[in-house]
């Protein structure tokens, strides 16, 4: 029970941290590299290190094959619209507003849930989403004030929402149908196959075309390698993890934490003010990490 305990805490802390980090990386990797092709380089490399990291562990390729399916699925949902739109829609908004309007992720899990099962969620796992998202507003209130009130700004925000949702549909659906195989082979899977479906994307929105080595700069390559070890290998591992071993809701709690470190790397790193509305939106969403944590207490099936 303590070493679960210890792989949980240590799973929450990398998607927590890690994952706060990358919309800021990914910002950077975006500079001067087109964004679907950069953000499937990132999942082709992670995924294939780990499909050959769990094959040359021994596990079997063919009973794989039945998998891809559901691979496929979960890695459209996830990788294709869910980080895919991100990283389109961070060439418009900051990248701090854009992990601000990924924390609506939690309320619809728990929607999508309430759809699927039609038993409504324990009161406190509600009271703790809606905590949140007061929040999260809270912090949307000086972004949208500082924003820049484009056309585009405002469809990139747009599209951001739309990924919040496919990514929600992609955790629940991971969670009630997940890959039959090991958390290597089933994340490395994920990842090829979503990354594949950005690659075709790359191809037809002019990605190569576009694509300029000479005049990539190298924080957009440090960024990409960043966000392929760190953001795809150690992070969405943990969390295709934290899938199999926890409640929906609980793995989607990162939503929350991952604006607070996004905005505090923006104070950090590029000067943006450290404000007392931050402070109390902070202690507020950390409470309702807290509520939906403790209480949303049922678990998931594991295949592992």
């Amino acid at each position: 029970m303590t070493r679960s305990r210890l792989l949980v805490v240590l799973a929450f802390g990398a998607v927590y941290l890690i994952w706060g980090s990358t919309y800021l990386a990914i910002r950077y990797a975006i500079e001067t590299l087109p964004p679907f092709l950069m953000a499937a380089s990132r999942f082709l490399t992670a995924g294939l290190i780990l499909f050959v990291w769990a094959t040359a562990s021994g596990e079997s390729i063919r009973a794989s094959l039945s998998q891809w399916p559901r691979a496929f699925v979960i890695g459209a949902l996830l990788l294709l619209c869910g980080n895919g739109g991100v990283t389109w829609a961070e060439k418009y908004i900051a990248s701090g507003l854009a992990a601000l309007l990924i924390a609506s992720e939690p309320l619809w899990v728990v929607m999508f849930n309430w759809i699927i099962t039609r038993k409504r969620p324990n009161t406190k796992v509600i009271l703790g989403v809606l905590i949140g998202l007061a929040g999260v507003a809270l912090l949307i209130g000086d972004g949208l004030r500082q924003a820049d009130a484009s056309s585009m700004s405002l469809i990139g925000a747009a599209v951001v929402v739309l990924s919040s949702l496919a990514w929600a549909g992609g955790s629940v659906y991971s969670n009630r149908r997940p890959i039959k195989a090991s958390t290597s082979m089933a994340s490395g899977m994920q990842m090829l196959a979503g990354g594949s479906l950005l690659l075709l994307l790359a191809f037809s929105a002019g990605d190569f075309e576009r694509l300029n080595l000479a005049s990539a700069s190298w924080r957009s390559w440090v960024a990409l390698i960043y966000l392929t070890l760190f953001g795809s290998l150690v992070a969405f591992t943990a969390y295709s993890w934290l899938l199999r071993n926890v409640t929906t809701a609980r793995a989607a709690t990162y939503a929350y934490v991952n604006p607070v470190v996004a905005v505090l790397l923006g104070w950090l790193l590029a000067g943006e003010p450290l404000t007392s509305r931050l402070l109390i939106a902070a202690a507020i969403i950390v409470g309702s990490v807290a509520l939906i944590t403790t209480y949303g207490t049922e678990q998931t099936h594991s295949c592992t």
